[in-house]
């Protein structure tokens, strides 16, 4: 299975997974000029910014390889740009999760970074 098709298919995992969580899923790889969005989710009143990572040799404790400073610049500006085209949601919490995929297990980390000020 090539990378694209590994992360197609944990994007999918991680939906369903968030899903049985009772969120509901509105967008799925969101993109704008500053970047893309595995997944944009309502969970109540928070409108969640997930980034799901596929790793079929990494383990758990590698995840910051994958999320690092530049990737959640990214995140939070295509966030921004999300919330801007979809106003209906202002005044909502916002999240930024991560949704790591292994061979053995899904992980889902809520509010795995914030956005710095």
């Amino acid at each position: 299975m090539n990378k694209s098709s590994r992360g197609r298919e944990g994007e999918t995992k991680a939906a369903e997974a968030l899903e049985k969580k009772g969120m509901q899923i509105l967008a799925r790889n969101f993109r704008s000029r500053t970047g893309e969005i595995d997944i944009i989710a309502q969970d109540a009143e928070t409108i969640v910014f997930v980034e799901v990572k596929t790793w079929s040799h990494y383990g758990f404790e590698d995840l910051r390889l994958g999320i690092n400073e530049k990737k959640q610049r990214r995140i939070i500006e295509t966030a921004k740009y999300f919330l801007l085209e979809h106003r209906k949601y202002n005044g909502m919490g916002v999240r930024f999760d991560v949704v790591f995929i292994s061979p053995h297990e899904i992980v889902h980390l809520a509010s795995a970074f914030t956005e710095r000020v």
